[in-house]
């Protein structure tokens, strides 16, 4: 694993463990002022820059507080010189959540670019399966 993997990895698994834990510096570290986040609630146009970011998660700690988890399952990351992604699945959820449904996982990209030689986080998907989809159609 490169360097460059390897620093990525580890930014983006101490930012899961933020999250999880409500820690709002630790989770704006690492990110650019520009950040753009297309996540699961609205807005449906994304949120844009780092103050628009910092307000989207006092919901989210909120909700982690009544013991829901938030844990990376499986993260790849690809990096050039310059820029790099990654994606993963999480565990989220409360227990009554994730037993009724232990299939579940959040769905994440993260869209990086290397700035005065480190890495930081310009671009952040979250996603959920939409599980009322039929996906018989086309079959």
């Amino acid at each position: 694993m490169s360097d460059d993997t390897q620093e990525i990895r580890t930014l983006i698994e101490q930012w899961a463990a933020a999250v999880h834990r409500g820690d709002m510096d630790a989770v704006l570290t690492g990110h650019t002022d520009d950040i753009v986040m297309f996540d699961v609630p609205p807005p449906h146009d994304g949120v844009r820059g780092i103050d628009a970011y910092r307000a989207s998660w006092p919901p989210f700690f909120a909700y982690q507080r009544q013991g829901a988890s938030f844990e990376i399952v499986s993260l790849d990351v690809t990096a050039g010189d310059t820029v790099a992604y990654a994606h993963a699945l999480l565990r989220c959820g409360t227990p009554e959540e994730l037993a009724e449904h232990p299939e579940s996982r959040l769905r994440l990209t993260v869209g990086l670019r290397k700035e005065q030689d480190r890495w930081v986080v310009a671009h952040e998907h979250h996603s959920f399966a939409d599980t009322t989809a039929d996906t018989t159609a086309g079959a």
